[in-house]
């Protein structure tokens, strides 16, 4: 079972401020919830003189927020410490993370590095930057000790146009392929109240999407006294703030009611869009996996989401070669998703994660061949995306403006998750407009403003 540890300093030092202006640069991998953290932890640097700069201009400090979803993360976030290494050879390297939560010592081991710290203490970067010295210190605690959410202020989104908010950290499923119960402790949610000041002070900044995100945040609540649910937090949103767009993060299929179902199709706020894990269509799978459904149960699910939604993008994560999935098992993966009104994939070949019962399954699927099925999946994908798209050719759309594209031309998010491109100025970004859709280019669309 993964480590998780508290290391001291073997050698007391003295405290030392941090540098007025000296430059930090982020980079960060993985989900919705690290891009939130290392929010958060840019407007604690930069209120404390920090000035943050591109990654490739090699900072004094560089901040990197792991992903160990897969090993192809774990190199990732290996091959980031060397790059900030390369790009200024004299830069202090902080890594944190999930990688860096369940395997400290793997990044203290890597020159350059001069901290290492777990998910909790990104709250305290501040304070144990200053009371760092050359050598490497590693501070990571056990996680699944912790047993609240703080919501940390955030007031801006650096570089983005739509907004995220944790609503809730950790889980409590431990299915058998993932390493995040490990990774992140066990489910906490944050208190309404904070969640709704949060959301304003954002709404007050001037953003017109919020998103929703956590670990499991379909099990929002049930730790609070009293406990609530996703449903009442999102209605009260609805009720007290003035935000234009909320959207969900990833729900787990046992955790959507109808009830939500029709709370999303009845919202003038929140956006048709659910994403939800399948990860496998076939029920011996799931049954391996330690997902508590089957594929008929999954089927529903989507069916009642399109009645209520016709328009809603629906997305999946599918894991491709778990062990012991046979073509037949993988066949009907793929004849589900083929048969289902849904409109984004998101697909991984199976990753061994040391601790995992998965990881000690017989008859491991060779990679080659879980990247093949990966592959198939991937192009149908494309074409549910595709013809999701083509469905909204000649219709106006409200989406949020995000960055510009090709050239001159900016892209916008739909509220069905769409991407949309056409021309505008750019002082148009981070505000809704409404587009015309022209036609399609792939699997996003075409417009031009209404």
């Amino acid at each position: 079972m993964p480590q998780s540890e508290r290391y001291r300093n073997r050698v007391p030092r003295p405290a030392s401020r941090v540098p007025t202006l000296q430059t930090v640069s982020f980079a960060t991998l993985g989900c919705k919830t690290n891009q939130f953290e290392t929010a958060a932890m840019q407007e604690r640097l930069s209120g404390a003189g920090y000035r943050i700069v591109p990654f490739e201009e090699g900072a004094e400090l560089v901040v990197v927020n792991t992903c160990t979803v897969t090993g192809a993360t774990d190199a990732q976030s290996r091959n980031l410490v060397r790059r900030a290494r390369r790009l200024n050879p004299e830069c202090r390297v902080v890594v944190t993370g999930c990688y860096a939560q369940v395997n400290p010592q793997v990044f203290a081991d890597l020159p350059g590095v001069s901290l290492v710290i777990g998910n909790e203490e990104k709250k305290q970067l501040l304070e144990l930057l200053e009371n760092n010295a050359d050598e490497v210190k590693v501070a990571v605690a056990d996680i699944r000790q912790v047993e609240t959410a703080c919501l940390p202020p955030l007031t801006s989104f650096a570089g983005r146009s739509r907004a995220f908010v944790q609503i809730q950290n950790g889980c409590d499923a431990f299915c058998s392929y993932c390493i995040i119960p490990y990774a992140r402790g066990t489910s906490r949610s944050s208190a309404p109240d904070e969640v709704v000041s949060q959301v304003n002070s954002l709404v007050d900044a001037g953003y017109p999407e919020v998103v929703l995100t956590g670990i499991h945040i379909g099990g929002y609540g049930l730790d609070l006294t009293p406990s609530t649910s996703l449903l009442e937090l999102v209605r009260c949103i609805e009720q007290k703030t003035a935000l234009p767009r909320l959207r969900l993060g990833s729900v787990e299929p046992t955790e959507i009611p109808d009830a939500l179902i029709e709370t999303v199709a009845a919202s003038s706020i929140l956006c048709p869009h659910f994403h939800i894990p399948l990860q496998s269509g076939d029920t011996a799978v799931l049954q391996r996996m330690g997902r508590h459904y089957d594929r008929d149960f999954f089927r529903a699910l989507v069916l009642r989401i399109h009645k209520h939604l016709p328009d809603a993008a629906i997305g999946l994560d599918v894991i491709t070669g778990f062990p012991g999935e046979t073509e037949d098992e993988f066949a009907n993966t793929l004849e589900l998703i083929a048969d289902l009104p849904v409109s984004h994939l998101h697909v991984f070949p199976f990753s061994k994660r040391l601790g995992t019962p998965a990881a000690a399954m017989p008859d491991q699927v060779p990679g080659d061949v879980s990247k093949a099925r990966a592959a198939r999946l991937r192009d149908l994908g494309e074409m549910k995306l595709q013809a999701f798209a083509e469905r909204f050719v000649g219709q106006t759309l409200e989406v949020v403006v995000e960055s510009g594209s090709e050239g001159k031309r900016l892209k916008g998010v739909s509220r069905n998750y769409l991407d949309v491109v056409f021309d505008g100025p750019e002082e148009l970004c981070g505000v809704a407009v409404v587009i015309e859709v022209t036609g399609v280019d792939g699997t996003r669309l075409d417009g031009r403003l209404g």
